[in-house]
């Protein structure tokens, strides 16, 4: 009897010991990459995690800072994270040679594409025909630089009339300001927070020619994860989609949640700079009447279908890669739990 219940005591502290009870026995570790340094645009990430929201999906999730968006892509493809918050375009690139590897968009979130090219109000750059006898600077081997070509094509613009001059990122606001060039191939929510850094008006004294108003619908930052936590772990996906789903719905009532995450995760993000980022992902970046209609995360396939084909001929790929090697909705929470009611200050 005694060694009977000596037995119940040994397996029972086992049972209970250390480490090996409550929620950390069923948290899968999750390596999570944000696209950049910190921003105001990843608050839905860094919401989900300063609520506990991940958590109680059973989710242990690091984030780090990123190296790029599209970066994001080539840091998953070597195993290193988990998931992360990139480039969709950057993915179908990478699925052309090497679809077996390639992480998959599981929550489209920026539904418009960022790709921009800004000018000085006096330069008169408004549509794709005025760029002709311009002079634009651009970073080597960014969607926006890229595809620029593919741009002028679309609209019937002779290209070789169109100097392009390859420059560091960091150069772009600073030559552009300085007149050394007539436009700047960027990204729109970085570039205009740059101009404001530099004590530059945005709104007031720049023109912003929008890809995605001249035939370059293209999509672009969203949640991306592995192949292999796909495959090994589904629920775990299943449950960063719905964590960060359920932080993305809730920022947009309630915008001050989503600065004070990002604050939290880092104490030097300048606050009223972040504040003003995280609104423009939202209201330049987020909502469209596409996201009315299918909620936040999805896709139109159509437009997908097209986004594909206009990445192949933009960067020459051997191979068009199929919708279903870059895009899964199978995570995706209901319809109604998506929808985004966004509370403008």
């Amino acid at each position: 009897m005694l060694k009977k219940l000596l037995s119940t005591l040994a397996l029972g502290l086992c049972l209970s010991g250390p480490g090996l009870s409550g929620p950390a026995l069923a948290e899968t570790n999750i390596k999570f990459t944000l696209g950049w340094k910190t921003q105001g645009s990843d608050a839905p990430f860094l919401l989900a995690q300063q609520k506990g929201y991940f958590k109680a999906e059973g989710l242990n999730v690091t984030i780090d800072q990123g190296e790029g968006s599209a970066a994001t892509v080539t840091r998953i493809m070597s195993g290193a994270y988990d998931a992360g918050f990139g480039d969709f375009n950057a993915i179908i690139q990478n699925a052309a040679t090497r679809p077996g590897e390639v992480p998959i968009m599981v929550y489209q979130l920026w539904n418009k594409p960022p790709f921009a090219i800004v000018s000085k109000k006096a330069t008169n750059i408004t549509k794709p025909a005025d760029l002709v006898g311009k002079k634009l600077g651009g970073a080597q081997g960014t969607p926006t630089t890229r595809l620029v070509t593919v741009l002028g094509t679309l609209n019937k613009v002779d290209m070789t009339k169109v100097a392009i001059e390859n420059m560091g990122p960091n150069l772009q606001e600073p030559m552009l300001i300085k007149g050394d060039i007539d436009g700047a191939l960027v990204f729109n929510i970085t570039s205009w927070f740059n101009l404001i850094n530099n004590r530059q008006d945005p709104a007031k004294d720049y023109n912003w020619l929008l890809f995605g108003e001249f035939g370059l619908d293209l999509y672009s930052n969203g949640m991306m994860v592995s192949q292999k936590l796909i495959k090994e772990n589904p629920d775990a996906v299943a449950g960063l989609v719905r964590a960060v789903n359920k932080a993305a719905v809730e920022i947009g009532m309630d915008a001050e949640a989503g600065v004070k995450a990002v604050l939290a995760y880092d104490n030097l993000a300048k606050e009223e700079l972040e504040r003003a980022r995280m609104k423009f992902s939202y209201e330049q970046l987020i909502l469209s009447p596409e996201v009315d209609r299918l909620g936040l995360g999805d896709v139109d396939d159509a437009r997908l279908a097209r986004s594909i084909g206009i990445m192949v001929e933009g960067y020459q790929l051997t191979a068009t890669p199929k919708p279903e090697q870059v895009f899964t909705r199978q995570f995706l929470p209901p319809a109604a739990d998506r929808k985004l009611a966004y509370k403008a200050d």
